[in-house]
C-alpha cells in the first residue's frame, strides 16, 4: 500500500539528535554548554601548571590550550568520521582523572622536563586507548538498567560537591570563601534559574541555565565578586604553538599512571554515554559506545600537540541536555567550535570567564541534580523488586560516596590506586558490575531470569536494557531484533516533550 503523505513526512523527520536548529538557537544554546563547562576545562591546567612551575602566563596558556584541544575533542565526538564519534550531544574536556598523576609527576621532575614528560604519556594512553575501544566497547552488556541507573546517580551526586565548592568561592585558601556574600550569590542565581524554568516557555525556557548566569554576573558586579582583570590582561589572538613546552618525552612510570587514567576515563565515558543515550531518547549501542571511546583517546592523542591533556565526557553537560530537552548534537558541535575560538581568542574566553564562580555554583546545584534524577528514572526501570538489585545499588551507592564523603578515606594505600578509588563514579561502576555479576549473571537461571524471561537486573533476555513500555524477555513480533542495529522509531508514539518517541536502539 502506497504511504499517504503525512505518513512520509513523519517517516522522513529526523531524530531530534539529528536536528539542526536555526542560527540564533543554535549558537545561544551551544554557548550554554561552554558556560556550564568552561571552569571544568580551565581548573585541571590552573592546578597542573603551577605543579610543574610554569608562571601565571603559561598558565594561562596552558588554559587556552585547554579549550582549544576540548573543541577538537568535541567535534569528533559530535560529528565524527569512519569509526569516529559518538554522534551524540557529547561535550569533551580535560578529565579530572589526571590531575592527581600529572600533578605527582611534575613535583617528581625538572620545570623543563614535567610537561614534555607528562604529554609523551598522554600521547601513549591515547593510542593505547584508541585501539583498546573495540574490545572495551564490549563491556556494555554488563551495563544493565541496575548499573546504568546507580553510575548515573553517582555521576550526579559526585558532581554537586563540585557546584558546593564554586557556590563558596572555588577557592578554598581565599579569605572570602564561604562568606555570605558568595553563598548568597548561588543562592540568587539557583533561584533566578527555577523562575525563568517556570515562567519561561519555549527556546526561552531552554537556555533558563544562560539567562540565569547572564542575570547573575550582572548582579555580582555592584557586589563587587565581578573581576575584569583576566580581560583588560587578555590579548586578542593567542594560538596555542605545538609543543610549546617542548618535545614530548617518554617516561614509563608516568606512561603507566597515564594509561590507568585513560581507563577510568573510558569507564566513566561508557557510563556517561549510556546515561546521555537515555536522556535524548536513542540508548548508545555497542557502536556507538565504540566510536565515542574512539573520539575520546583520539582526542586525548592529539591534546599534547597543542599543549593539552587527557580528554573525557564532561557529565555536567548531560545534566543540561536533559534539563533543557534540546537534544541536537550539532548544538554540541557549535560549542565545540565555540571552544576553538576561545583558544585561539584569549579576549574572548575572558568574557566567558567573567561569570562568578558563585554564580556558576548555584545554576551547577540545579545541572547536576538533574544528572541524579535521571539515573533515579532509570532505576526505577531497574526490576528493583525481584533478586538483590536494591542490595547491588545499596552497596554501590555506599562505595561511591566514599571519596565524596570522606575524601581522605584511602589517603594511606598506594598513590597508583588512588586514580581508581579517588572516583567515585568508577569505583562505584565497578563495584555494580562486579555484585551485577554475581548476583544476576552467575547460578543459572534461578538467580539471574524470572519466569517470563526477564532477567534479574532489569535488561531482557538477550542481555539488553529493557525499553519503556516493552516487557523484558519479549521478542518482538517479526522476529528478534539484531542488538548490533539501531531500531527504527516508532512514528507514531509522543514523548512529553512533544517530540517523537524512538525506540532505543539496541
Amino acid at each position: 500500500m502506497a504511504a499517504t503523505p503525512g505518513q512520509t513526512l513523519e517517516e522522513d523527520r529526523k531524530h531530534p539528535v539529528d536536528e539542526t536548529l536555526p542560527p540564533f538557537k543554535m549558537f545561544t544554546s551551544g554557548l550554554q554548554h561552554v558556560a556550564a563547562m568552561y571552569a571544568g576545562v580551565v581548573a585541571p591546567p590552573m592546578i597542573v601548571g603551577p605543579a610543574c612551575g610554569l608562571s601565571a602566563t603559561e598558565t594561562a596558556f596552558l588554559m587556552g590550550a585547554s579549550l582549544f584541544t576540548a573543541g577538537i575533542a568535541t567535534l569528533l565526538q559530535t560529528l565524527g568520521f569512519w569509526k569516529v564519534g559518538a554522534k551524540l550531544p557529547f561535550v569533551n574536556g580535560v578529565s579530572f582523572a589526571g590531575v592527581t598523576p600529572m600533578v605527582a609527576i611534575g613535583k617528581a621532575q625538572s620545570p623543563d622536563n614535567a610537561l614534555p614528560i607528562i604529554f609523551g604519556a598522554v600521547i601513549v594512553a591515547g593510542v593505547l586507548g584508541f585501539f583498546v575501544a573495540p574490545y572495551f566497547s564490549k563491556l556494555v552488556r554488563f551495563f544493565p538498567p541496575v548499573v546504568t541507573g546507580t553510575v548515573i546517580t553517582l555521576i550526579g551526586v559526585s558532581l554537586l560537591p563540585v557546584a558546593f565548592n564554586w557556590s563558596q568561592g572555588g577557592n578554598s585558601q581565599a579569605p572570602d570563601y564561604g562568606s555570605l556574600t558568595n553563598i548568597g550569590m548561588a543562592a540568587l542565581t539557583f533561584l533566578i534559574v527555577l523562575v525563568l524554568r517556570r515562567v519561561l516557555r519555549g527556546f526561552l525556557q531552554q537556555i533558563a541555565i544562560l539567562l540565569g548566569l547572564i542575570a547573575g554576573t550582572l548582579i555580582a558586579i555592584p557586589v563587587g565578586i565581578t573581576h575584569f582583570s583576566a580581560l583588560a590582561e587578555a590579548d586578542l589572538i593567542g594560538f596555542p604553538t605545538p609543543f610549546h613546552f617542548g618535545a614530548p618525552q617518554f617516561e614509563i612510570a608516568a606512561i603507566v599512571s597515564m594509561c590507568i587514567v585513560m581507563l577510568v576515563c573510558m569507564t566513566e565515558s561508557t557510563a556517561d554515554m549510556l546515561a546521555l543515550g537515555k536522556i535524548v531518547d536513542r540508548p548508545a549501542d555497542e557502536r556507538t559506545i565504540e566510536g565515542g571511546l574512539r573520539a575520546d583517546t583520539l582526542g586525548t592523542a592529539i591534546s599534547p600537540l597543542f599543549n593539552g591533556f587527557a580528554n573525557s565526557a564532561f557529565a555536567q553537560n548531560i545534566g543540561l541536555v536533559a534539563m533543557t530537552k534540546v537534544r541536537s548534537r550539532y548544538v554540541v558541535a557549535t560549542s565545540g567550535l565555540i571552544l576553538i575560538v576561545l583558544g585561539l581568542c584569549p579576549v574572548a574566553a575572558s568574557v566567558i570567564s567573567l561569570v562568578p564562580l558563585p554564580v556558576l555554583g548555584g545554576a551547577g546545584i540545579v545541572l547536576f541534580g538533574s544528572v541524579a534524577a535521571s539515573g533515579i528514572q532509570t532505576l526505577a526501570t531497574a526490576a528493583m523488586e525481584k533478586g538483590d538489585n536494591a542490595l547491588i545499588v545499596a552497596a554501590s551507592v555506599g562505595v561511591g560516596l566514599i571519596p565524596i564523603a570522606a575524601p581522605d578515606f584511602y589517603h594511606h594505600l598506594p598513590k597508583d590506586l588512588l586514580v581508581v578509588l579517588d572516583s567515585g563514579i568508577s569505583t562505584g561502576c565497578l563495584v555494580a558490575i562486579a555484585l551485577n555479576l554475581a548476583f544476576n549473571h552467575f547460578g543459572g537461571k534461578a538467580a539471574g531470569e524470572g519466569a517470563d524471561g526477564e532477567t534479574a537486573d532489569g535488561s531482557t533476555a538477550e542481555g539488553r536494557p529493557a525499553a519503556d513500555g516493552e516487557t523484558a524477555g519479549a521478542t518482538p513480533a517479526d522476529g528478534p531484533a539484531d542488538p548490533h542495529i539501531p531500531q527504527q522509531p516508532d512514528r507514531g508514539a509522543v514523548d512529553d516533550s512533544g517530540e517523537p518517541a524512538a525506540t532505543p536502539a539496541h
